[in-house]
């Protein structure tokens, strides 16, 4: 069984957190859950015209809704906060963490994945742990 288990969670697809929560559950019934979210740094030229209030309460709603998963997540499920590149913020999450594995959703690939990838890719592609991908 694992001990550490990263849940990264895209706030704008909650339909797929407790099914998400549920997997990493099984995979460690006993294990310390984190709940991830990561927000995309912007340059700072678009920073400029950006309200900062707008960000800093799109980042409180998103810990809010995080936080809202805590009891389905279990008694050892703690939330994380990130910053910068979604991808990149997981895996530099789940290195400092230990992380034994990544329960992350995929969806269905577009035109622009087949360029850029997705997060789960590339996730799945550089992860140091194992990695479990929900689709």
């Amino acid at each position: 069984m694992y001990n550490t288990i990263i849940v990264p969670i895209d706030v704008g697809h909650m339909e797929r957190a407790e099914s998400m929560i549920g997997t990493a559950r099984q995979l460690g019934p006993d294990a310390e859950i984190i709940l991830a979210n990561a927000i995309e740094t912007m340059p700072s030229h678009i920073m400029a015209e950006i309200p900062a209030d707008l960000i800093s309460d799109a980042k409180n709603r998103a810990k809010e809704k995080l936080e809202g998963l805590l009891e389905t997540a279990g008694p050892k499920a703690s939330v994380k906060m990130l910053e910068g590149h979604a991808a990149s913020a997981i895996l530099d999450l789940a290195e400092d963490s230990n992380a034994d594995v990544i329960v992350i959703a995929s969806h269905k690939p577009g035109w622009q994945d087949y360029l850029i990838g997705s997060t789960a890719a590339r996730v799945v592609r550089h992860a140091k742990c194992a990695v479990f991908v929900i689709r």
